[in-house]
């Protein structure tokens, strides 16, 4: 999963704080779960249907969220960055995920996509006038080295797969609405942002409705439970947990905890769906994760 708000501005607060431990525990599990799910899913839906059933039902979760806590209204001068965020972030975001994991195992696509601070690292240079530096370069071509080697690891050796760039791209949808809703999360709260970008990001999966429904009522029974565990757990509650986490952590503090996904998620493919990682795609996913850690640490020096 992508981290729809990165950046609120809230203070940290000193010490070990037990609940927004806990928060970030159970949105590491769930988030990291999420790419399995997907596994199981596609096939008997396609695509684009399974991010139709995966996110339209949250984006009635959303609605109603806004109509019982009747949040202040975006801005007009923030609407339109929003519905750009909300698109990029919901509906490319995920359909080019699920292309992609048609493919490649959970715990790679999870490394490629926590790539998406590289990404933000890169657009904040010139969204943001940020300097980036010869380190932050560095980092940057690890990351990348090492998502080539994901694309390129097969059971037999080298095997390029080009479903890994279509990951690539969807960790890129999600740093460029990491960018653009950045103002936003100063002036609105997190899980309002949240909701709308739920809300707004579903829109144009709604003509997917009914060929979503139709697959669903044609798929076994595993598929259909897999798809409320993503609506519920990973989408929903693990949002909100993110927020918790946001409102009593700094954004980057929390942040950091996020690099436990991938494992996370690469020992939740194992466990439940038997993929065992290559010696190359490993080597790969540590390469990507270190380039992620030298960009940011450099970017904070």
């Amino acid at each position: 999963m992508s981290t729809v708000a990165m950046s609120t501005g809230t203070d940290e607060k000193q010490g070990f704080d037990v609940i927004a431990f806990l928060a970030i525990l159970v949105t590491i599990v769930f988030w990291a779960s999420s790419f399995a799910v997907i596994r199981i899913a596609l096939g008997p839906l396609t695509p684009i249907e399974l991010a139709t059933a995966r996110y339209v039902p949250a984006a009635l979760i959303a609605v109603v969220y806004l109509a019982i806590a009747r949040p202040a209204l975006p801005a007009k001068g923030d609407i339109l960055r929003l519905v750009v965020a909300a698109v990029l972030f919901i509906a490319a975001y995920a359909v080019l995920l699920n292309m992609g994991e048609r493919t490649v195992a959970a715990g790679p696509a999870s490394f490629i996509i926590n790539t998406m601070p590289v990404f933000t690292a890169l657009i904040a240079i010139f969204a943001l006038g940020e300097r980036f530096g010869h380190w932050g370069w560095v980092g940057t071509a690890i990351s990348f080295a090492g998502v080539a080697l994901i694309a390129a690891s097969g059971e037999d050796g080298f095997d390029l797969d080009p479903n890994a760039i279509l990951i690539l791209g969807a960790a890129l949808c999600s740093a460029i609405a990491s960018v653009l809703q950045k103002p936003i999360l100063g002036r609105m709260p997190a899980l309002a942002v949240t909701a709308w970008l739920m809300l707004i990001g579903s829109v144009p999966l709604l003509p997917a409705v009914p060929s979503a429904l139709q697959a669903l009522a044609s798929a076994p029974a595993e598929v259909n439970w897999g798809i409320a565990y993503l609506v519920l757990f990973p989408t929903v509650i693990g949002y909100v947990t993110w927020a918790i986490a946001l409102k009593r952590l700094s954004a980057a503090r929390a942040s950091n905890f996020l690099y436990g996904v991938p494992p996370t998620a690469t020992l939740i493919g194992f466990l439940w769906l038997g993929e065992v990682p290559t010696l190359i795609g490993a080597i790969g996913g540590i390469m990507a994760i270190v380039g992620v850690l030298v960009v940011n640490v450099m970017r904070r020096r």
